[in-house]
């Protein structure tokens, strides 16, 4: 119902097969602050802490007119050499039973063992079967920005717009499925994967909305696996973008550890212990038409339009925290939240 399971299984063991318009690349860490240039730009600190991967001129403060991240960037932490789009999400935390906190890192994919931290970052233009690629996708434009998701939902009804953001508990690295719109409720031996998927139909016209979301629509029915028609005020389709964050929660999975009352102890940088209000935001920046040229190819992963660097490249691209806080010890409370969770 809710996630992408024929993607995932064809990521992860039938790469042997012949598939089409699809990149999979690792992303490593550029940092965790609290900085939001998306929802509240120019404010430092922000609400809540982010972690946040992609091209190193990621600033407090990025308007979508001035700020060039292809120019103004000097290098990147995804695999894609020409990609210099900032990608982040919200950071996850374990609570202990004595009321303090502890940030949870994250792992690194499958393909990219020694990345540092990060995701994993796709793009596809339709089902993976569709060799002749008859459903074109349109690359973002420079400037075009999004965010998904509803910090706020605490019920699966007020998650349900949100259609593709989910959970998988993994038992090993590979795991996929099921997924679900909450957070896991007993302890994931491998870790918890976080999805996000973004709407994939666009206006046209509009590089931001107010809200981030208005300018681009999830399809008029189906899915976008499903190749469903985009609605006619959003006619523009765009390619999937889609986050894996894979969760190291394995050094907190003794239950001796957990809730008394048998909850699950993990809780978003927002105060979220349900998981219904994930969320993610995007700003693009690739370089020319560089993304186009990859999903007009037919080509799945490996494509040779392109242009790659190595995990060792990818990690030396960092960027010194304008928000300096203790991001890695036990806290009281977590930074930004006045109130226990």
């Amino acid at each position: 119902m809710f996630g992408m399971r024929s993607a995932a299984v064809a990521v992860l063991g039938l790469a042997g097969y012949s598939y089409a318009g699809l990149i999979r690349m690792g992303c490593s860490q550029l940092n965790v602050q609290r900085i939001d240039p998306l929802v509240t730009p120019g404010q430092a600190p922000s609400p809540h802490m982010h972690q946040l991967i992609g091209g190193n001129s990621l600033n407090v403060t990025m308007d979508h007119a001035t700020h060039d991240l292809p120019s103004l960037s000097t290098c990147t932490t995804c695999q894609a050499a020409e990609d210099f789009s900032n990608y982040w999400t919200a950071v996850l935390y374990f609570k202990a039973r004595n009321g303090t906190y502890h940030r949870v890192s994250q792992l690194a994919p499958l393909g990219f063992e020694g990345q540092n931290a990060g995701m994993t970052v796709y793009y596809m233009t339709g089902q993976l079967a569709d060799l002749n690629q008859t459903n074109k996708a349109t690359a973002f434009k420079p400037g075009f920005r999004m965010f998904v998701g509803d910090i706020n939902a605490r019920t699966l009804e007020e998650a349900l717009p949100y259609r593709q953001l989910t959970y998988t508990c993994l038992e090993e690295m590979s795991t996929r499925w099921p997924e679900t719109k909450y957070l896991p409720t007993n302890p994931c031996k491998a870790g918890i994967m976080s999805n996000i998927r973004f709407p994939t139909c666009w206006d046209g016209v509009n590089l931001d909305s107010p809200n981030h979301m208005d300018h681009v629509s999830y399809p008029e029915s189906g899915t976008f696996e499903s190749q469903g028609p985009c609605p006619s005020t959003h006619p523009v389709h765009l390619p999937q973008l889609m986050y894996e964050v894979i969760w190291d929660t394995k050094p907190f999975n003794d239950p001796a550890d957990w809730p008394e009352d048998g909850s699950q102890p993990f809780v978003w940088s927002f105060s979220d212990t349900t998981g219904y209000g994930t969320h993610g935001d995007y700003v693009f920046g690739w370089k020319g038409d560089a993304l186009q040229q990859i999903i007009d190819e037919p080509c799945y992963v490996n494509c040779q339009t392109m242009k790659t660097q190595s995990i060792d490249q990818m990690n030396a691209c960092t960027l010194k925290p304008q928000v300096v806080e203790d991001i890695d010890g036990w806290v009281k409370e977590i930074p930004g939240q006045n109130v226990g969770v």
